[in-house]
């Protein structure tokens, strides 16, 4: 399986939904490709945020090898779902699909809700890793009890 996690700018939230969904499959001797991107393009080539490489980093979770990118329509090929983090990038990444089948490899990361972007507050980061870590437990176990 291939899997694109898209926020914003490709340094807070996507950036740790790659590596602990990338931790997780691998953990579970999963073969899959988890990559992430933003749909703004401020911050390419730059390290994920330092404070998700940070919370990512108490948890066991290597992330600073990351490199952001923008999202592009190429990814639709590439990607078998792409999970988005919020209904902004939700409508950014529906915007570019051209086709029935691409709209239905887009969905909100946490299915009806959104992760908040704790960019602006140093307090989120915590918080936001806790409820990417649950839903990608919770992805894993969906996905190999299917198998």
């Amino acid at each position: 399986m291939k899997i694109l996690m898209v926020c914003l700018g490709n340094i807070c939230r996507s950036p740790l939904a790659h590596g602990v969904m990338e931790h997780l499959a691998h953990q579970n001797g999963l073969n899959w490709e988890i990559d992430s991107a933003g749909t703004g393009n401020w911050h390419i080539g730059a390290q994920p945020d330092r404070r998700s490489i940070a919370v990512a980093r108490r948890h066991g979770i290597d992330i600073s090898g990351q490199t952001c990118r923008q999202f592009e329509v190429a990814d639709f090929e590439r990607f078998d779902q792409i999970l988005v983090m919020d209904y902004s990038n939700l409508n950014d990444v529906k915007a570019l699909a051209r086709n029935e089948e691409e709209h239905k490899k887009i969905s909100l990361f946490l299915k009806d809700k959104i992760v908040p972007d704790p960019y602006h507050d140093d307090d989120q980061f915590d918080l936001v890793y806790q409820m990417i870590m649950k839903r990608c437990k919770e992805f894993v176990e969906e996905y190999t009890s299917t198998i």
